[in-house]
């Protein structure tokens, strides 16, 4: 048995780990395991397609990033292609990737990605090729699984910026407003702000009125508390459905989003009074090492794909329902984006504690 690991869409603390136990399951098994460069790249001409032996993969574990490197403009069905006049269009390069697995002996392959590259793998299966995905998302925002590794490490990541915007905030009497990642789901701003204790959260699922989250400011300003901290998910939208779109950076990209912490503290400041402060976390959440439980949780699902792949499972994902790594069938995690739930005892504890969500 020849296989082939891939890693797709943006990257997250743990995807080196998955590559690890992945390659080193195969070779238990006595496969040979070959690494598809750049999501499908490799397989297009684009980039290589390398050999992974025990050496290729010692040591990086506990390293952030991937070894085989990601786009996130690499659908091949969809496949950006500049014109002579200098226009971009889209083409269909599937079939090619299909043709140059089979010349490189290629009978399966581990695909490891978000929504966007599982997507991309079932519309694979479809034509044939037979794959298992492991679902990667530091939004944690892929159902059929309890969580995904890279998420606790950027809620953590998240946590420690929180922790010290609150003695600077303090000090100052400051409003400070975190924006994190989370363009349609608001996980990472609603388990780092409920355990940084924030006094605002902000996210996508709940639309916020500026009344409240100003009114929340000054009720903490009268009892006292002259400083306040305020986290908000990149994709949090008020009253109207508006949020901060700053459009496409490259062909082939989904819409970007972004900014919205600027304009709310801005907002604020002219409706309170009160000084306010901004500050993007960007892409801080997605790299650097990789916590135990995300490194724990990527070595699970790294070894639980080469046996889905022992199995037969072709056009399904691993995935966590505790206390087990299961495998489900990735249309089936794809039918409903996974979301947070409002009525949720996350946010139900939050709001008892005096959280608000600016509803």
């Amino acid at each position: 048995m020849r296989i082939a690991i891939s890693t797709g869409g943006g990257d997250a603390p743990g995807l080196n780990a998955v590559i690890r136990a992945a390659t080193l399951s195969a070779l238990d098994r006595g496969w040979s395991v070959l690494g598809i460069k750049r999501g499908y790249a490799g397989l297009l001409g684009e980039d290589e397609v390398v050999e992974l032996t025990a050496d290729a993969v010692r040591g990086i574990a506990h390293l952030g990033g991937t070894i085989l490197r990601t786009t996130n403009r690499g659908n091949p069905f969809a496949f950006p292609v500049q014109q002579k006049d200098g226009s971009w269009k889209e083409i269909d390069r599937s079939d090619e990737i299909i043709a140059n697995a089979k010349s490189h002996g290629i009978e399966a392959m581990i695909a490891i990605g978000g929504d966007g590259s599982l997507a991309i793998a079932q519309r694979l299966v479809e034509k044939g090729v037979r794959i298992v995905g492991v679902p990667k998302t530091i939004d944690n925002d892929v159902a059929g699984t309890v969580t995904t590794f890279g998420f606790d490490t950027a809620v953590q990541t998240a946590i420690e910026a929180i922790d010290k915007l609150h003695t600077t905030a303090e000090s100052h009497d400051r409003v400070m407003v975190l924006e994190v990642m989370g363009r349609d789901a608001g996980f990472i701003a609603l388990h780092s702000g409920v355990s940084g204790t924030a006094d605002v959260v902000l996210i996508p699922e709940i639309p916020w009125k500026i009344e409240h989250v100003c009114e929340a400011v000054m009720e903490r300003d009268r009892r006292g508390r002259k400083f306040a901290i305020i986290v908000i998910a990149e994709g949090a939208k008020d009253e109207s459905g508006s949020s901060s779109l700053i459009g496409k950076s490259l062909p082939g990209q989904d819409r970007r989003v972004g900014g919205v912490a600027q304009r709310l503290a801005t907002i604020i400041q002219e409706k309170t009074g009160k000084e306010c402060r901004s500050m993007v976390l960007g892409h801080l959440q997605r790299g650097g090492m990789p916590t135990g439980y995300d490194r724990l949780l990527a070595t699970r699902f790294g070894g639980a794909a080469a046996q889905a792949v022992a199995d037969g499972k072709w056009g399904h994902m691993v995935a966590l329902q505790t206390p087990n790594i299961v495998t489900v069938p990735i249309k089936e995690a794809l039918q409903t984006p996974k979301r947070v739930d409002p009525a949720h005892d996350v946010v139900q504890t939050a709001r008892a504690i005096g959280i608000s969500f600016g509803d």
